[in-house]
């Protein structure tokens, strides 16, 4: 008997938060009889307090791996912090303190929020990028890619962001051409970088044949890497006396007679040789524009068309034409070779500019539905493929043949090659500031860049440093830092100022948790094999093209170092929605509706907030919340914390009737559902089902199968299935019924299939197509028996009366309908 009534989950999940810890009942061991099953979350950066999109996000992640524990797996669930980057840089400039001291005391704050949601963290696991003792092994990982030729060190335009002060990967600028961090506007400007040659996976990336993610991340990252196949053709121009190269890749050869112009981006190194001196003022003025402009405007279709004349010329190779050179600023250095054979006629950007600037257009593409016409006409250019004309040898070649009779023309020549180009471009990872990890390189006077030592990394941080009003990198003016000795030949040398861009250190931090305190490698091989992939890891779609492709990235290159056995590193992928804020708008403290859940976890107690939040709809859409509607789950809670306490008997009766079946029938089908939907992270509906079945028990409460072992045996069960998402007070009824060990470790229900299908159904009985009559009938009954059940019914016989049966149809386990005609 059961003496307690009152739910007061401020007592309960403190106790309980406190007992697990103890017992360490969350800790995966990395020697197990169970199957591993390695279940991750993106980790957050320790801003200082959890926000509401955490506990949506965590609650439920949570809630996936207490089912897999339960379900008999060895669940390793790690948690840790992503904690260098500009937030801290800028916090400590703000406010005189050190990122250091900051970026700690936020992640000790946080360290109690995570703990006071009750999920089944592995804190043993805990990692923390900007401690030595991670980001050594960050360091160690850049020589690798450094000593295998994927890291270097290059002058090239970079986006400049001039509030941050520091460089930003593409994938950090927005459409707008702003800083993803700030807001600023992003400037192109030329330095000393580092970069990683993804570039050089970017086919392989292609490939997602092995593993289960969302097919929008998927489309998401195919666009970003931007495979077009074509022909790389090679103009030419007669430099100094000489006559010199430059290339172009198309996917149009076959529109190769069509080109009447050339364009090179303004940085081209091909600009200074071929301009001529009546047109250099107005080309240098031109070039100091394009570089205030940042890319996303540079490449913005709607922005007109703006130009300079070099007065240089290039060759056609094919035609012999000669063909002024252009330079334009929607042209790009960093894509494909900087240069574009204009091809006004066949390209709407093309056509724009040459109409702009007076430039002839020449139509060399007929479709088979059109004949040629006087290009001055037309009012947009025509892409369409077709057959290609004014284009000497080639006239008449059709659509299906163009472009491979052009690529092998090219290639026989010696002029061109067939080629695929790639939209995706190197990643840059040097940062002009101060918090972050340090690059491992040295450079000397006698020696140039030499690579630190592995045995004397890490290269630390200072902790310490002084901060610059301009917002420069400290690190450039820390002597103590910066001055160093040559790992080669021991003279003098200084360090790299730079530092790396944070998405280094998420790169790789999942790998880090399978063997979080080695000391002598940042994996052991044995743990690695034990662990990796991840068997399921749960974010946000806002890192499809960068933390997920830059993971994927580092696997497949570390893999082809010699240090991972797999290429892919996480197998399933779910994206969660977003928390919204009570206007359904996105939260933000401009807004006025930022919904912090400490106050709601003090009032209602985690198990109220996390299910509410898993409640508010499906996991990946998301909702917006409502403070009032968590009432309805404290509601729900407390019924069912009263149901079991009051209703809990020690010894129950066996008596077997039609009441204990349905019961038991009511208990098989809710672990389906429950089972079924958890699986599938649908959330939602597993509580629906929860509080269908606590409803349905509650109207038995009263009646004598409520003293049934069935009735007990589902009590039991429902403690078990809402224990992922209500951990504290399902674990406190678990051990109030007298239970023994946590139910978060009890085995999870299983149902058999026969026992969720119902004894009778309700048989809807229609005569031409009207319904009649419905009848209470077996589940198990056969047509046959159906027809004369419905033939011998009073209420059809009088609406059959003397007429004709014609037909009988009958759908299984709904209806009958009795099809008449009369006379």
């Amino acid at each position: 008997m059961i003496t307690r009534t009152k739910y007061d989950p401020k007592e309960i999940e403190q106790r309980w938060q406190a007992k697990w810890e103890a017992d360490q009942i969350y800790h995966a061991p990395d020697e197990s009889p169970k199957e591993n099953f390695y279940h991750l979350v993106m980790f957050p950066y320790p801003s200082g307090d959890l926000h509401m999109g955490h506990w949506y996000n965590y609650s439920a992640h949570d809630a996936f791996g207490r089912l897999k524990r339960m379900q008999g797996y060895n669940v390793m669930q790690p948690i840790g912090f992503d904690a260098f980057g500009l937030p801290a840089e800028n916090a400590a400039i703000k406010r005189g303190i050190q990122a250091r001291d900051w970026t700690l005391a936020n992640i000790e704050r946080m360290r109690d929020q995570l703990k006071a949601m009750g999920a089944g963290w592995d804190w043993q696991r805990e990692v923390v990028t900007c401690l030595p003792e991670y980001y050594k092994w960050t360091q160690w990982l850049f020589l690798q890619f450094y000593k295998h030729n994927l890291a270097y060190r290059t002058k090239a335009p970079a986006n400049w962001c001039p509030s941050c002060n520091t460089t930003l990967a593409n994938e950090q600028v927005l459409a707008d051409g702003t800083c993803e961090r700030c807001g600023s506007i992003v400037e192109r400007r030329e330095i000393d970088q580092w970069l990683l040659k993804i570039s050089a996976y970017a086919e392989e990336l292609l490939k997602f044949e092995d593993i289960d993610w969302p097919e929008k991340t998927v489309t998401m990252q195919t666009n970003w890497i931007g495979r077009s196949e074509g022909a790389e053709v090679r103009f030419t121009a007669e430099i100094e006396g000489k006559t010199e190269a430059i290339s172009v890749f198309t996917t149009r050869p076959d529109t190769i007679y069509g080109v009447t112009f050339f364009v090179l981006a303004p940085e081209h190194p091909w600009v200074e040789k071929l301009t001529t001196p009546d047109r250099r003022a107005d080309v240098e003025a031109y070039i100091e524009q394009a570089r205030r402009e940042s890319e996303i405007e540079r490449m913005n279709t709607e922005k007109e068309k703006t130009g300079v004349f070099t007065g240089g010329y290039v060759t056609n190779p094919v035609s012999g034409e000669p063909v002024p050179v252009w330079i334009a600023d929607y042209v790009l250095m960093g894509y494909g070779t900087g240069a574009v054979m204009g091809v006004p006629a066949h390209d709407q950007r093309d056509f724009e500019f040459a109409r702009k600037f007076g430039l002839p257009i020449r139509q060399v593409i007929c479709a088979e539905d059109e004949e040629p016409s006087d290009p001055a006409t037309w009012d947009s250019a025509k892409a369409a493929l077709g057959t290609m004309i004014n284009s000497g040898p080639f006239n008449g070649t059709p659509a299906s043949e163009s472009k491979a009779r052009v690529i092998r023309y090219l290639e026989e020549k010696g002029i061109g090659k067939a080629t695929v180009s790639y939209r995706l471009r190197d990643w840059l990872i040097s940062r002009q500031r101060y918090w972050g990890c340090p690059i491992p390189i040295v450079y000397c006077d006698s020696c140039g860049m030499v690579p630190v030592p592995e045995d004397q990394l890490p290269v630390r941080l200072p902790e310490y440093v002084q901060f610059k009003a301009t917002g420069e990198s400290p690190l450039r003016y820390e002597k103590d830092f910066l001055n160093t000795t040559c790992p080669s030949c021991g003279g003098p040398a200084t360090r790299e100022a730079d530092t790396m861009d944070t998405f280094i250190c998420s790169s790789w931090y999942y790998m880090r948790y399978t063997d979080p305190h080695n000391n002598e490698e940042a994996w052991s091989q044995k743990r690695i094999k034990e662990w990796m992939p991840v068997d399921q890891y749960v974010g946000g779609i806002e890192h499809a093209i960068l933390h997920l492709l830059y993971s994927r990235f580092f696997t497949k290159a570390l893999r082809d170092m010699g240090h991972l056995p797999f290429g892919e590193p996480f197998k399933r992928l779910f994206h969660q929605g977003m928390v919204l804020g009570p206007d359904g708008q996105k939260m933000s403290k401009s807004r006025g509706n930022v919904e912090a859940p400490d106050r709601y976890v003090e009032k209602y107690g985690a198990d109220t907030v996390r299910s509410y939040l898993m409640f508010l709809g499906p996991f990946d859409a998301g909702g917006s919340f409502k403070a009032e509607n968590l009432e309805g789950v404290w509601r729900f809670l407390n019924r069912f914390w009263t149901l079991v306490t009051e209703s809990w008997n020690d010894n129950p009766t066996n008596e077997q009737n039609a009441e204990t079946r349905a019961i038991e029938r009511l208990r098989h089908k809710t672990i389906k559902r429950v089972t079924e939907d958890l699986e599938n992270f649908h959330f939602n509906t597993a509580l629906a089902a929860l509080m269908e079945c606590n409803n349905a028990l509650i109207k038995q409460q009263k009646s004598p199968v409520a003293n049934s072992a069935e009735y007990r045996k589902a009590l039991e069960t429902m403690m078990q299935l809402l224990a992922p998402m209500a951990p504290h007070i399902t674990e406190e009824l678990w051990h109030l019924t007298g239970h023994q060990g946590s139910i978060h470790l009890s085995e999870w229900p299983h149902y058999d299939e026969a026992k969720t299908q119902d004894e009778t159904f309700t048989l809807v009985i229609q005569v031409n197509g009207k319904v009649r009559e419905r009848l209470e009938v077996p589940a198990n009954i056969n047509e046959g028996e159906v027809r004369q059940l419905v033939l011998a019914t009073p209420k059809v016989q009088s609406f059959i009366g003397d007429a004709t049966i014609q037909k009988f149809i009958y759908v299984p386990g709904r209806l009958a309908n009795v099809v008449v005609r009369k006379g």
